[in-house]
């Protein structure tokens, strides 16, 4: 039965969605090159990355409209 070791883990680089060795061996991972890692900080930077904010307006009241 052959170690788990022996084989490099292969994951999913999150910027292109190619292939990607996650271990030690990869200084980017779990991004596959240094230009995917690159990309995906830069998309944080500029703030593409956002958490969707259900907050109404500050000019909507909160809670059911049925009840205002």
């Amino acid at each position: 039965m052959a170690n788990r070791a022996d084989k490099p883990r292969i994951v999913r680089c999150p910027s292109c969605e190619g292939d990607s060795v996650y271990a030690p061996s990869n200084p980017y991972r779990p991004f596959c090159s240094e230009r995917c890692r690159s990309i995906d900080l830069g998309a944080w930077a500029s703030e593409s990355f956002r958490v969707p904010d259900e907050t109404p307006p500050d000019d909507v009241p909160f809670g059911d409209p049925k009840e205002q």
